[in-house]
């Protein structure tokens, strides 16, 4: 029978299904962390720092579905969580932070590590509160528990240390905590509203984003009656590419031009599930079609001529009998030849150059997709990864492609991968990691070893914050600011039990590939990747072409002309877009 305020917070959340609570101790969750210890069924996971904490929840929330815990000690333990807790908010992934605070009768009096979280939460949560009396508990947290489930975002319990170890009153009678089953939709009226518009138009295109997950048999066949090209969003690429003959790729500053291309086409753009940010990549005239489970959303980058509120999976099959079959095949054709065009070009670049230095970082994020498990889960650091991993990393149903993608935080890779690793222990987990997101959080690799967690850190070395430099190039500064003096990060790997290896020469890359994703245990694969690969959006603006010009110009006057030699180099031989 739970004795404490923290025996009743461990009752609940283990029957809402968590298993596992991620952090670092500190007295003032000793309560809790005691609690657990004793109740012994649900893991007290030690990470290094707590915004890798946060990154872990955020990211066994997104594989599971489910509740996932982090929790943090008073002052800067429970700041620590902020970043990765915004991570989690924006990826609209269920979980909750217990924030651990100084004494009651302190608070107020600038006492130590005195700071005001029920403030700092505000933003990155859907529910964020105090407990300011032991009689408030359960309910609070029941509360909490149930917006994070519900609303798929972050909640935070703010707690007194010496709450925890107050007398509690018991659960209340309630039912476990778990999401709850609906069927959302437009009504009929909504329905036929939108079949008129898509059997009144020639050339529709798909925008489909995260909302389409497990709904891609619907999808396809609504592509199908449409005869529509599907444009992926990054965050539905996993859910979109697969077994999927309308794919005609991504659009965005990630993606590249035959995903753009469909969309410029289309008279009618039906968005499914996204709420893909880039005012630039929509069409300039088109009729728009927005469906997505939360209303608010609708209108929100782009104005729409018809908005509608459900879920993916629940709506197709309600309009699929509404659509006129019979139409002309000329649009999905030509956005079909496009993108094989664009594709083959796109694995023209992923090759070994006959064995050139520096490696192509195409040719690296090739080799982890054809050798990693049909069930892998990859986790791009934000910035150069992130364009490769979405360019060149193959889906097939099963594997999962997770990030930091709205929030877009630096440092997620490794931190994400041991929640991943953690809640699938026998799964095959690849952290993609930049050198400077890994640097940034550089002690989770301790947690690696110190959780024997065997994730795969694959690291792409060019000793540089490269996509600011590209962001640089594109505005016409000269890079400042962006070296990256690193170590030999295979070195560092071993010298902390992890299995290193460190590939300089393509020839070798691909034996190593091998060897760090056969590993039995933690590993890490250093390689030194060009610091000059352009990643080229998919429509070039003149500002943009000129920025460019901007640099080239500044760039020699500045002394450092043997950067656009080095450019040249590298990228002159690869036409990519038209």
């Amino acid at each position: 029978m739970a004795t404490t305020v923290a025996d009743t917070m461990v009752e609940i959340i283990k029957n809402a299904g968590v298993q596992r609570v991620y952090g670092i101790p500190g007295d003032s969750l000793n309560g809790f962390t005691d609690a657990l210890r004793r109740d012994g069924s649900i893991a007290w996971q030690h990470v290094r720092h707590e915004e890798g904490a946060a990154f872990a929840a955020s990211a066994e929330a997104a594989l599971t579905g489910e509740l996932a815990v982090c929790a943090g000690s008073c002052g800067p333990g429970n700041l620590h969580l902020i970043n990765g807790l915004y991570d989690a908010h924006r990826s609209r992934v269920p979980v909750l932070a217990i924030a651990a605070h100084i004494p009651g009768g302190e608070i107020g009096s600038g006492y130590f590590q005195e700071t005001h979280p029920e403030q700092l939460f505000a933003e990155c949560s859907s529910f964020c509160e105090m407990v300011n009396t032991p009689e408030q508990m359960p309910r609070l947290l029941e509360i909490a528990t149930r917006t994070a489930v519900e609303t798929r975002r972050v909640a935070v319990l703010i707690i007194p240390g010496e709450t925890f170890l107050a007398k509690s009153a018991g659960r209340r009678s309630s039912a476990p905590i778990l999401p709850i089953s609906r069927v959302t939709r437009p009504t009929d009226t909504e329905l036929a509203r939108a079949a008129a518009l898509l059997n009144g138009s020639e050339k529709v295109t798909i925008l489909a984003g995260a909302g389409v997950h497990g709904a891609h048999d619907e999808l396809v066949g609504l592509a199908a009656a449409l005869q529509a090209p599907i444009v992926h969003a990054l965050r539905g690429k996993e859910f979109v590419e697969y077994d999927n003959p309308f794919d005609v790729g991504m659009t965005g500053l990630l993606g590249f031009s035959s995903g753009y291309r469909a969309i410029e086409a289309c008279d009618t753009l039906l968005l499914l599930g996204t709420d893909f940010p880039y005012q630039q990549f929509y069409p300039s005239k088109a009729t728009i079609i927005q469906l997505d489970l939360r209303g608010e959303q609708i209108g929100r980058r782009t104005p729409v001529d018809l908005g509608l509120v459900g879920s993916v999976a629940d709506t197709i099959p309600a309009l699929l009998p509404l659509i006129d079959r019979g139409r002309s095949e000329k649009h999905l054709s030509t956005a079909r030849s496009h993108y094989a065009t664009t594709r083959e070009r796109l694995d023209d670049l992923a090759v070994n150059d006959r064995n050139r230095t520096p490696i192509h970082p195409q040719y690296l994020a090739k080799l982890l997709s054809d050798n990693a498990s049909d069930d892998a889960v990859f986790i791009p650091d934000v910035g150069s990864p992130v364009v490769w991993a979405a360019r060149y990393l193959r889906m097939n149903g099963s594997r999962r492609l997770i990030g930091s993608f709205t929030h877009g935080s630096m440092a997620n890779a490794v931190s994400q991968g041991v929640g991943a690793q953690s809640a699938f222990p026998g799964r095959q987990v690849i952290a993609l990691a930049g050198d400077g997101g890994l640097a940034m959080l550089l002690g989770e690799l301790i947690t690696l070893t110190q959780n024997s967690l065997p994730v795969k850190v694959i690291v792409f070395n060019n000793s540089s914050l490269n996509f600011v430099e590209v962001e640089m190039k594109a505005a016409g500064f000269v890079n400042y600011g962006t070296d990256l003096e690193n170590p030999d990060f295979a070195a560092l790997a071993n010298a902390i039990g992890i299995f290193g290896r460190r590939v300089e020469q393509p020839d070798d890359l691909a034996g190593a590939v091998r060897a760090v994703l056969d590993h039995d245990g933690p590993a890490l694969l250093d390689v030194v990747t060009a610091r000059q690969e352009l990643s080229i959006p998919p429509t070039v603006t003149a500002a943009q072409a000129k920025g460019f010009t901007l640099y080239a110009l500044r760039t020699v006057l500045s002394g450092r002309g043997d950067e656009l030699v080095d450019l040249a180099e590298t990228n002159l031989f690869r036409r990519l877009f038209d």
